[in-house]
């Protein structure tokens, strides 16, 4: 069964090719995903790798989290689901955003 790992601490410059690679040394990846911000597509510093087996994500736990890896040092650990997240409200709901008068016009 196929294991989702959080990958953190990645360069900004990592690339989801390279991300596969280098956790390809430890099993075979199903994918990889660097997360970028949909505002630039500049990457975010983290993403996830999907290992095949449970044993080929424990290996690359241990081959890559605290280790350095282009530079900075790696956080990987296996991936919690995403929590729900309260809805986020839209408009002018007091956040003094407001669309007030400039003038005569």
């Amino acid at each position: 069964m196929a294991k989702k790992l959080y990958v953190g601490g990645l360069p900004y410059s990592t690339t989801q090719d390279e991300l596969q690679e280098a956790f390809g040394q430890a099993g075979k990846v199903d994918s990889a995903i660097v997360i970028s911000d949909k505002m630039s597509g500049r990457s975010k510093g983290f993403g996830f790798v999907e290992m095949s087996t449970d044993e080929d994500a424990q290996k690359a736990i241990e081959m890559f989290n605290g280790k350095d890896f282009q530079g900075r040092s790696l956080t990987v650990n296996e991936a919690r689901p995403m929590e729900p997240r309260a809805p986020r409200t839209g408009g002018n709901g007091g956040g003094g955003f407001g669309g007030g008068s400039r003038g005569g016009w």
